[in-house]
């Protein structure tokens, strides 16, 4: 892209469309983000006095990532040069950063390099960037949808501005559409659109935030409706169902809204809110999320947060993974649901969770020592001659099945490891570990010869 290119940003063929011709030109014409570009923030500021280093803008698709990024090359005294990750390669990136290598050396001009949805360059794609990003020759920019926090190279991230952009909200898709609607210049002011207020209202609701899909249903819409006697286009209701087949769902089953709504779904059933819990689940199987992988996460959470309060919630999850496996959507869904009710409504508990936790963090801090003698394997020949399973007292040879025996190796262990809750079942297991922990006493010395048994 030459600097005289660059100068024309917003030059648009007359045929392209509504949402590229509507671009906003200027920080004044620039609609949301006012955490970030409004008047007198640092951001601001900085574009405005061309000082604005390297920065990642991550955001939603529709939320004026690429816009800021075109007003911020109307500003710069900088080279501007823009590329999408979806259609370039590492070859191109490279070129250009040589190019702008010998711009700054020849013409003491810096090059900005702004790279569309950078989370599609793989880690060496993006190592490609770092030593001129240290070194000056470039000033990188970036947009992304992807949480760059996992998807930007964190010595990359780190050389880097993170600029979070929010969803526009409908109030800021008002403006956008209205703004459309009587613009001759760019709009669709010349042709006399009619949008009713019950028609702007589904159309900023099915927009979701995206002011690209606003523009773009609005100018599939127009395109539908026929002039009156008077030249004047309304757009219906049914016309806009007509172009909008499927509310526009903001869902990328690799990308953070995988990840916020499942864990969105993961919290509400161990929230034990139900309804909420079958919200985000209605949402992933709108989305077309893997019914097989919401089932995975249900059978985790029924040890993880409900354990043993209410054993039959592991039972249930599994036979749903099963079910999934076996009857596949639509049909699972059905499932998956009961699954989810059953579990956000049971009694809850980590005790087990936090128990091997407790477990764990102990073998990582103390030493390990070795199992006691009278437990080893002693089913094989030679094993007695080893002492193994010499002196183990066999429980169901003692009223109530019990009988106090060491079991844990000698260690200075952090003592009990798993504490009932007084959750559902969890409550009773609590009263029979209590009597039992009031009534053992851990040997010190070998059982007597008449109290042991082998283990059958």
């Amino acid at each position: 892209m030459s600097l005289f290119e660059q100068k024309n940003l917003y030059e648009t063929e007359a045929g392209a469309p509504l949402a590229a011709r509507m671009r906003p030109r200027t920080l004044e014409e620039f609609v949301g983000q006012e955490h970030l570009v409004g008047e007198g923030t640092a951001i601001r500021k900085a574009i405005e006095n061309d000082q604005l280093g390297s920065v990642i803008f991550w955001g939603p698709p529709g939320c004026g990532k690429s816009t800021l990024a075109r007003i911020i090359a109307a500003h710069t005294k900088c080279h501007f040069v823009e590329y999408s990750a979806v259609t370039s390669g590492v070859a191109e990136v490279r070129r250009a950063i040589e190019e702008a290598r010998s711009r700054r050396q020849l013409h003491g001009q810096r090059t900005i390099l702004f790279v569309d949805e950078i989370h599609r360059f793989n880690r060496a794609q993006q190592d490609a960037f770092l030593p001129h990003v240290e070194n000056g020759t470039i000033i990188l920019m970036g947009a992304t949808t992807e949480n760059p926090y996992f998807a930007i190279n964190a010595p990359l991230l780190s050389r880097s501005r993170v600029l979070r952009f929010e969803p526009l909200n409908e109030e800021h898709l008002r403006v956008i559409v209205e703004r459309a609607l009587v613009d001759e210049e760019r709009g669709l002011g010349k042709l006399r659109v009619h949008l009713p207020p019950e028609c702007m209202d589904y159309l900023l609701r099915i927009a979701n935030g995206d002011a690209r899909v606003a523009l773009n249903v609005l100018e599939a819409a127009t395109a539908l409706a026929e002039p009156d006697t008077q030249g004047r286009r309304t757009i219906t209701l049914e016309m806009l169902e007509q172009v909008v087949q499927q509310r526009a769902a903001r869902y990328d089953r690799e990308g953070d809204e995988h990840y916020d709504t499942i864990s969105a779904f993961i919290k509400s059933v161990r929230g034990s809110d139900p309804d909420a819990a079958l919200h985000y689940l209605a949402r992933m199987i709108r989305a077309g999320e893997d019914p097989r992988f919401i089932a995975r996460r249900l059978v985790i959470l029924a040890s993880e947060d409900i354990g043993n309060a209410d054993p039959h919630a592991l039972l249930v999850a599994v036979a749903a993974m099963e079910a999934v496996q076996f009857i596949g959507l639509p049909e699972a869904q059905i499932t998956l649901a009961q699954a989810t009710t059953y579990l956000a409504c049971a009694p809850k508990s980590n005790a087990s969770y936090v128990a091997l936790n407790k477990a764990l963090h102990d073998l990582e801090t103390q030493p390990l020592a070795p199992v006691p003698l009278h437990l080893r394997d002693a089913s094989y020949p030679g094993a007695q001659q080893l002492g193994h399973g010499k002196e183990y007292i066999y429980p169901h040879n003692y009223p109530g099945h019990w009988v106090p025996q060491r079991y844990l190796p000698e260690g200075n262990w952090n003592l009990p490891y798993y504490e009932p809750s007084d959750s559902g079942l969890e409550r009773k297991i609590a009263e029979r570990l209590r009597q039992l922990r009031e009534r053992l006493e851990r040997p010190s010395a070998p059982h007597d010869e008449d109290e042991t048994a082998s283990n059958p």
